[in-house]
């Protein structure tokens, strides 16, 4: 018995611990092979090297689909994040006719298999005389981006009290400056939380940037196209890890400052 009078669920709780491992266990190998002194991804491992981290940085090409990632990233998130904004006041403030339908076509992208959405914007994005660049992928990425950062809003608008918008319409304020500075301070947490989300989906989003990118390659599809040649695969192993790490601490912060926000709203509230 535990102290709270209940019995642990060992299946439940095993299963929990299979699931995790057979996620995680892969990826926490991409570190350990990034430093080991071998051209082949196998054990026995050689030995400790980190020259496959020294050819990552001087490997110009990885550094411009390294830098067009971060371009395609930022664009898409703080697009998403604005339309996120907009998205989720108008749910929770103000009712409309067909508002959940709406809000369900929003969301068909969580849903929907990305290699179909790719395709799709494939032939749109052709059909309407765009083409392929970074501008599609951008727009292909601010299309799965939105529902996430929807989610995470909304979550923050209905946490506060809506009583103080409304006080500050009663003093004066106008529906803008209202929104600056009342609404604005108080989401903010959860606009920085999806913000980093969205960023970080972007950044490392391979299927609609294969679909959509042109002569420009993100970061994601120049990994995937130097997987043929033997010779660079521990220096994409190398970047991988970096990757891995390097989204792991934005989600956390991300999270992190969802979560701060969320207690400092309970407080705030008296909740």
């Amino acid at each position: 018995m535990t102290s709270s009078g209940q019995k642990k669920n060992w299946p439940l709780l095993a299963y929990a611990c299979l699931y995790l491992a057979f996620i995680y266990i892969p990826v926490l190998l991409l570190p350990i092979f990034s430093v080991n002194d071998s051209l082949y991804i196998a054990f026995p491992l050689k030995g400790f090297t980190l020259k496959w981290y020294e050819s990552m940085l001087t490997n110009d090409s990885m550094h411009r689909a390294l830098w067009n990632s971060i371009k395609v990233a930022l664009a898409a998130a703080t697009i998403s994040t604005v339309l996120g904004i907009f998205a989720a006041k108008a749910v929770t403030r103000y009712r409309m006719p067909g508002q959940k339908s709406v809000v369900s076509v929003i969301m068909l992208p969580l849903v929907i298999p990305e290699i179909i959405l790719g395709t799709s914007l494939l032939i749109l994005v052709n059909q309407i005389g765009i083409g392929l660049s970074l501008f599609s992928v951008v727009l292909g990425h601010v299309l799965i981006n939105v529902p996430f950062a929807m989610a995470v809003l909304i979550s923050r608008f209905e946490g506060f009290d809506q009583a103080l918008e409304e006080a500050s319409s009663d003093l004066g304020e106008g529906a803008w400056s209202t929104f600056r500075r009342v609404t604005l301070p108080l989401v903010l947490p959860g606009v920085v939380s999806s913000f980093l989300l969205c960023f970080t989906i972007s950044f490392d989003e391979f299927i609609m940037a294969f679909f959509l990118t042109g002569n420009e390659q993100t970061l994601p599809i120049f990994i995937y196209s130097q997987l043929r040649f033997a010779n660079r695969l521990p220096g994409v192993v190398a970047m991988g890890a970096a990757i891995i790490m390097v989204s792991i601490v934005v989600v956390a912060f991300a999270e992190w400052l969802r979560r701060r926000g969320s207690y400092g709203m309970a407080e705030d509230t008296g909740l």
